[in-house]
Parts: structure tokens; C-alpha cells; sequence
């Protein structure tokens, strides 16, 4: 089996550094992200050093990988995220944030794109799912063009407020 690059000619799917802590702390605490997180906290720029400085990109052990989304130049422009990640089942949760001044270029789908090509040739990854509130058009439109399909609604799941919101689970099945 070969190894998948993490790159391609418009984006690098990186590892987290230090000169990252910054855009992942103003990204963390994005309001309109909070929706789509389990944890409603703020998160500190100390916790988003301390997470970096520790980070293990190690899915198997962690039960997690996170990538920054980077642009030739070296900028983040995002990150994308295995959550979730059940290595006997073979199946992983999956999120991606891209920043708002990067958004409608394609970066979204270049990263789920060559993520889905390493999680399935060299994490042997038999699918991957996400949670995607059922009137957030633009990820809906991103995870079906990268051939995740809905496979079921759960009523009520996003909190908003006062109020609930629907949720689609959206799948990718793997060979």
C-alpha cells in the first residue's frame, strides 16, 4: 500500500505548530463554530498552546488527528479534524473550519478531498461521518460534492439559543 501525500498544488494538510496558536484560538472561540463543537466554553490561548505543545497526531492512539489547512505561502487558512476515531470499527468523525476570508475558493473541498484519500490508503479507514445542522447549505453542498451521502436526520440535536435545530448525518463509505 502506498502512502497518500497530504498536499496538493493549492493546499498542505499539516500538522499544528506553535505559530498556529494564535488563528486556532480566534477560530476555537468563533461564535458561529460553537453550534458545531461539544464544548460551549471559551478555550484559552494558553489551552490551544498547551494542546499544541502536547499534540500527538497519532489517530490511533488519541482517537483524534487534526490538520491545519495551509495555502503554499504557509498560511492557515483552516483546519480539518478526525474526531471520534474508532480503530476497531474503522469509522471516524469529521469537521472542518475554514476561515471566513478563505471561504468559496475550494479549500474546503481540497481538504476533505486529500483527507479522504489518506484516512481510506493509509489509516485503512472504512468510513467517515459528519454532523451537519440540516439548514447549513453551504456544508451540506461541501460534504455531498466530496461523496458523503445523508444517512439519517436526528431531531432537535443542535442547540441554538432557546431553540433546536435538525442535524443530518452525512456518510462516507470506504471499500
Amino acid at each position: 500500500m502506498s502512502l497518500v501525500t497530504l498536499k496538493s498544488d493549492i493546499l498542505t494538510l499539516r500538522a499544528p505548530e506553535e505559530a498556529d496558536v494564535d488563528r486556532l484560538f480566534l477560530w476555537e472561540n468563533d461564535r458561529d463554530l460553537m453550534e458545531s463543537v461539544a464544548n460551549a466554553a471559551p478555550v484559552s490561548r494558553f489551552q490551544m498552546w498547551e494542546y499544541i505543545r502536547n499534540y500527538a497526531a497519532d489517530p490511533f492512539s488519541s482517537s483524534e488527528l487534526r490538520l491545519v489547512v495551509s495555502l503554499p505561502d504557509g498560511t492557515a487558512a483552516g483546519h480539518i479534524d478526525l474526531y471520534d476515531f474508532d480503530k476497531v470499527n474503522r469509522r471516524a468523525g469529521i469537521g472542518i473550519y475554514i476561515d471566513e476570508d478563505f471561504r468559496r475558493q475550494g479549500f474546503g473541498a481540497e481538504a476533505i478531498r486529500l483527507l479522504c484519500q489518506y484516512v481510506e490508503v493509509t489509516l485503512g479507514i472504512h468510513q467517515l461521518w459528519a454532523t451537519v445542522a440540516v439548514d447549513n447549505k453551504a456544508s451540506l453542498a461541501l460534504f455531498e460534492g466530496a461523496g458523503f451521502k445523508p444517512a439519517g436526520k436526528l431531531r432537535s440535536w443542535i442547540r441554538r439559543g432557546g431553540s433546536y435545530a435538525d442535524a443530518l448525518i452525512m456518510q462516507r463509505l470506504f471499500a
